[in-house]
């Protein structure tokens, strides 16, 4: 591959285990990189008991070697073979594929991580992968969820007509602004139309307050829309933002809106604890487990730390 000197752009880190899912989500980093001008890190991580037997077997040394050889021609085979102009380094790491996938984000100082949402881990939750479940409590970083059935797309042209829509579900809660801010860059930078939402959820009282109910949700649902329009700002005509009220369970609302509207990806933020950091909460895991689409998860730390550059630089590219 093609590298060109881009020192100050933005550096995406996608982990690769080979599987067919993180093909695609491959696929997706090299377009976002051709499309933003970043630098691509790729890293495949090695289990410790498989790197220890190799090394009694083959010599010191020789695991790493056969993966880098493999990862280079896997980047290779995602493309096509043709020729992509992105700076690209592999990395081959041996331990825990989260904990060494992070650490090569914060060696890269990394503005993007770029995983599927599955791969070939040896103990599978039902929707979701064991790694990049843990990444989502985990991560400092930006984090661009490909889903496990996805290719990927084969050129940048294929990228751009794949983002029809931007939904950034909002709940008034945490960095609420700084959200919006990135979901905007990104459907000003693809030329569409932000959709914005808020699913009211349904509020169960005793038995006796039932009557106050539908009153209730009324009031519930005009403050939705009075709050939304209050975030989208006096200039969302002209920069194509769509506001959206919805009823119901909101992972659900989520992913039928984003099934209905053709939205190409969904901008949602992780939640955090004073204690513990960034954590993924249960809406943002069933969206992830429902929505077929790509989801960009915005850490707390990642929205105050400056880490939202790589949103803004493709703003201004």
């Amino acid at each position: 591959m093609e590298t060109r000197a881009a020192m100050t752009h933005p550096t995406i880190v996608c982990p690769v285990d080979f599987s067919v899912a993180s093909r695609g989500a491959l696929r997706y980093a090299i377009a976002i990189a051709e499309h933003f001008g970043a630098r691509l890190s790729v890293i495949t991580v090695n289990d410790p008991v498989l790197a220890e037997a190799a090394d009694l077997q083959f010599g010191a040394g020789w695991l790493a070697s056969r993966s880098d050889r493999d990862l280079r021609r896997f980047i290779t085979q995602a493309v096509d073979e043709r020729t992509v102009h992105v700076e690209t380094a592999t990395h081959v790491a041996i331990g825990k594929p989260a904990q060494e996938i992070l650490r090569q984000a914060r060696e890269d100082q990394a503005d993007l991580i770029v995983m599927s949402s599955r791969g070939n881990s040896g103990v599978r939750k039902l929707f979701f992968g064991a790694s990049t479940e843990r990444i989502l409590r985990e991560t400092e970083f930006p984090v661009l969820v490909t889903p496990a059935h996805d290719p990927g797309p084969s050129d940048l042209d294929s990228l751009q007509r794949s983002v029809q829509h931007v939904l950034a579900p909002i709940d008034f809660m945490g960095a609420t602004s700084h959200q919006i801010d990135v979901a905007r860059a990104i459907a000003d930078r693809f030329n569409t139309t932000l959709l914005l939402t808020h699913v009211v959820e349904p509020v169960w009282f005793a038995t006796a307050m039932q009557p106050q109910l539908p009153k209730t949700d009324n009031e519930r649902r005009h403050r939705a829309d009075t709050l939304l329009t209050d975030v989208a700002g006096s200039d969302r005509a002209e920069r194509k933002i769509e506001l959206l009220t919805a009823f119901g369970d909101p992972a659900e609302e989520i992913a039928k809106i984003a099934a209905d509207r053709k939205v190409g990806i969904i901008v949602m933020g992780l939640h955090a604890s004073p204690r513990s950091g960034p954590r993924m909460g249960s809406i943002t895991y069933r969206v992830l487990c429902l929505a077929s689409t790509l989801v960009l998860a915005l850490p707390p730390t990642a929205l105050t730390n400056g880490a939202t550059r790589f949103a803004f630089h493709t703003a201004q590219a």
